[in-house]
């Protein structure tokens, strides 16, 4: 981790494109200015972790649900899905 120290109205620049800018010291918080392209996501860190959970169960109850149709004989029906490919039907 790269530590550096800044005043207020002091910046850091990450690679070309991303400015942080130190804007108020109130205590034991400090306020930046984050300027950055757009087609960059932002988030603050405990955000970003409950967006990341959010999809990992979004995911999970997902391919929960997730059925492959199939025939079986002359009937048909759903199956829940598997690691093994559909066969092709290859009755005429």
């Amino acid at each position: 981790m790269l530590v550096l120290a800044r005043k207020q109205e002091e910046s850091i620049i990450i690679g070309d494109s991303i400015e942080i800018k130190v804007l108020e010291i109130r205590g034991d918080q400090i306020r930046v200015g984050i300027i950055a392209p757009y087609d960059i996501p932002i988030y603050r860190k405990e955000l970003y972790e409950k967006i990341k959970q959010a999809n990992v169960e979004a995911v999970k109850s997902k391919q929960e649900k997730v059925t492959v149709p199939f025939k079986e004989g002359k009937g048909g029906g759903e199956a829940e899905s598997s690691n093994k490919a559909p066969q092709p039907n290859t009755e005429v």
